[in-house]
C-alpha cells in the first residue's frame, strides 16, 4: 500500500506551499491532484496578493481592514497571525524568484484594492497567481516531492476509532482504485464554484475536499457565505480582475453614470467586493443595466497604462466578448467567484477531527469571515500553506518510525462497489451534465447576490429533487481509462452535498452580513449571529445538519463590531 506521513489533496499555492514545508522537516510528504498542478486554478488569481511591505503601511491596519471586511465574523486570532506573517511571505516569493511587477528604484509594485486604507497589494501585472504558482512549482520539483497526478479522491477514510487515515483514489490515466495511506491528510482542493452556474472557476473546483470531509464526519463552517465577484465577463462569468479597478477603472450603468458614489461614497469602485456586487444587482434590477450587464470602462487609463499593467484583461474581453477596452466598456456582472466557507480549522489549520489538516480555499480558518477582501486569498494560500505545512509535518514528524494506523480497505471495495453501480445503471434519460445543469442554475436564480424569502423556499424544496435525481443519472461512457463522464458524476455528489450547506445555511441565518444578504432581513444581528454557521453530515438522515459557534476573538477594542461603511 502507497503510505506517506503527510498526503497534501490538491496541487494549488496552497497545497504546494504545505508540500514544501513538508520536504524541509524531513517527513515522507506527496500530493494528490486531479490535473497537472500548474493547471491548478490558482493560476487564474489575477490582481495580487496583500501585504504590509510598505513603511508607511502596517499590519495593524491590514487586520484591521480584514476584520472589518469580513463583517466581524472572521477569526481575529487568525487574522492577527496572516496579516503578522504576510510581510515575509511575499519576501520569501520574492526570494525563490517570483516575477514581481515594480515600481522605479526596484522595490516590490503595489496598487489599490476593494476595503483596503492603503495600496498594499503586490501583482505581476495582472498574472499574480500565475507567476507565484509557477514559482512554487520550481521549487516542488527541486524538493523532488513525489506527485500523483491525474487522481481524485473518492472517499476520505477513517479508521474504527474516527481517526483519518487516508484516501481512496481514482486514477483517470488507468482506472484504478486504490487506497493512499497517510499519518495526516491535508486538504488543499480550493472552492466550489461549479456549484452555481455562473462562476470564475475552472470546472475543476468542485469542492471535492470539502464535501468528502463532511462525509468523514469533519465539519464545515460559514458555507452560506459565497462570494460574487463584481466584475466577471457578462457572456462567461471570466474573471476582470478587480486589479482593473484599482488602477483606476470605473462602473458606469445604462444612462453613463458612475453610480458607486451613491451606495459607497468615500471608496467608490474599491469599497468591498460585497458592496460593489449588491449596488451593481440593484442598478440591473431596477433597469439601469446594459443587457444585463453593467459597464467596467477602462478607456481614460490610456492604452499604454492597459497594456503595461493589464494586458490579459484586454486579451479577455477581445476574445471573449468583443470589446476592446482601450476603445469602449467592458460589460459584467457579479459572478460566483469565492467560498468564505470551508472545513472548519483552528489557526494552525487543523480540523476538529484528528489526522485533518486544510488550508487555502478549501478551509474555513476563519480569515474571510462573511466576506473576503480582494488580495488576501492568494495570502491566504501562501501563509496558510506554510503554517500548515509546516505546523502538520512537526506533529507528524513525532510519529515517524511508528506503525501506520490500520486503513479500513472495505472503504475501497465500497467505491469500486459505486462505480460498477454507475456504470451498470441503465439509460435513464439523465445524464450528470443535466442534473448539475438544473442544480447550478437554481442555485444562481434562487440563492445569489439577494436572497428572498420566497427564493430560499424554492432552493430549499429542490435538494430532495437533486439527491432522487443523483440516484438515477447514468453514463454515457462505460469505459475504463480517462472516463471524464464518471469523474463528472462523482464530482456532482459533491456540488449537491455542498448546494445544501448553503441552502440550508442561508436559510437558517435570519440577518443580512457581509456575502448574505437577505431582503427580508436587512440588517446585521450581531446579538443573536455573531457566529460560524457549522455544518456536518448526518449518515443516518442522509442530510446536512447544522449547529453553531463562537467567533475566536483576542479582545482587541479596535475590533469592536460597527457599521461598515466603505
Amino acid at each position: 500500500m502507497n503510505s506517506h506521513d503527510l498526503v497534501i489533496v490538491g496541487a494549488g499555492l496552497s497545497g504546494m506551499r504545505a508540500a514544501l514545508e513538508g520536504a524541509k522537516a524531513g517527513i515522507d510528504v506527496a500530493i494528490i491532484t486531479k490535473i497537472h498542478p500548474l493547471r491548478s486554478h490558482s493560476c487564474a488569481a489575477q490582481g495580487g496578493i496583500n501585504a504590509a511591505i510598505n513603511p508607511e503601511d502596517s499590519r495593524e491596519s491590514h487586520a484591521f481592514d480584514t476584520v472589518k471586511g469580513a463583517d466581524y465574523i472572521g477569526d481575529e486570532d487568525a487574522i492577527d497571525l496572516m496579516c503578522q506573517e504576510a510581510p515575509e511571505c511575499i519576501l520569501e516569493m520574492d526570494a525563490m524568484g517570483t516575477p514581481f511587477s515594480r515600481f522605479e528604484g526596484g522595490i516590490i509594485a503595489q496598487r489599490a484594492f476593494g476595503g483596503a486604507s492603503f495600496d498594499r497589494t503586490c501583482y505581476a501585472a495582472d498574472r499574480t497567481g500565475q507567476v507565484l504558482l509557477h514559482t512554487l512549482w520550481e521549487q516542488l520539483v527541486k524538493a523532488g516531492v513525489k506527485v500523483y497526478e491525474e487522481v481524485s479522491i473518492f472517499k476520505v477514510a477513517a479508521d474504527k476509532e474516527g481517526h483519518i487515515v487516508g484516501v481512496v483514489c481514482y486514477d483517470m490515466k488507468t482506472g484504478e482504485v486504490f487506497p493512499v495511506r497517510s499519518r495526516g491528510l491535508l486538504m488543499a482542493t480550493g472552492g466550489y464554484g461549479r456549484v452555481y452556474i455562473s462562476n470564475t472557476n475552472a470546472t475543476t473546483n468542485t469542492g471535492d475536499g470539502m464535501a468528502l470531509a463532511m462525509r468523514a464526519g469533519v465539519p464545515l463552517g460559514d458555507m452560506e457565505f459565497v462570494q460574487f465577484h463584481p466584475t466577471g465577463l457578462l457572456t462567461t462569468g471570466v474573471l476582470v480582475t478587480e486589479g482593473a479597478r484599482g488602477e483606476g477603472g470605473i462602473l458606469i450603468n445604462s444612462e453613463g453614470e458612475r453610480f458607486m458614489g451613491r451606495y459607497a461614497p468615500k471608496k467608490k469602485e474599491l469599497a468591498s467586493r460585497d458592496v460593489v456586487a449588491r449596488a451593481e444587482q440593484t442598478e440591473i434590477m431596477e433597469g439601469r443595466g446594459v443587457n444585463g450587464a453593467i459597464l467596467l470602462d477602462l478607456r481614460h487609463l490610456g492604452a499604454e497604462k492597459i497594456m503595461e499593467r493589464l494586458p490579459q484583461i484586454r486579451e479577455l474581453a477581445m476574445d471573449l466578448e468583443g470589446v476592446d477596452p482601450i476603445l469602449a466598456p467592458i460589460p459584467i456582472r457579479p459572478t460566483v467567484h469565492y467560498s468564505m466557507g470551508g472545513i472548519r480549522t483552528d489557526k494552525w489549520g487543523e480540523a476538529p477531527v484528528p489526522g485533518l489538516f486544510s488550508a487555502g480555499e478549501a478551509a474555513c480558518v476563519s480569515v474571510h469571515g462573511a466576506n473576503r477582501l480582494g488580495g488576501n486569498s492568494l495570502l491566504d494560500t501562501i501563509v496558510f500553506g506554510k503554517i500548515t505545512g509546516r505546523y502538520a509535518s512537526e506533529k507528524l514528524a513525532k510519529e515517524k518510525g511508528k506503525a501506520f494506523r490500520d486503513f479500513p480497505m472495505e472503504a475501497v471495495e465500497e467505491v469500486k462497489g459505486e462505480i460498477e453501480t454507475l456504470k451498470k445503471r441503465k439509460n435513464s434519460g439523465l445524464r450528470p451534465v443535466q442534473l448539475h445543469e438544473k442544480m447550478a442554475t437554481a442555485m444562481n436564480l434562487h440563492c445569489a447576490v439577494f436572497r428572498t424569502p420566497e427564493s430560499l423556499k424554492t432552493i430549499e424544496g429542490m435538494i430532495p429533487e437533486w439527491r432522487d435525481g443523483y440516484e438515477k443519472v447514468h453514463l454515457d461512457d462505460k469505459s475504463t481509462v480517462f472516463n471524464v463522464d464518471l469523474l463528472r458524476a462523482w464530482e456532482l455528489r459533491n456540488l449537491i452535498d455542498l448546494a445544501e450547506c448553503i441552502v440550508r445555511g442561508a436559510v437558517a441565518r435570519t440577518e443580512s452580513r457581509g456575502a448574505h444578504s437577505r431582503t427580508d432581513f436587512k440588517d446585521r444581528d450581531d446579538a443573536n449571529w455573531r457566529k460560524h454557521t457549522i455544518s456536518k453530515w448526518d449518515p443516518a438522515k442522509k442530510q446536512v445538519v447544522l449547529s453553531y459557534e463562537d467567533v475566536r476573538t483576542v479582545d482587541n477594542p479596535k475590533y469592536k463590531p460597527m457599521d461598515r461603511t466603505y
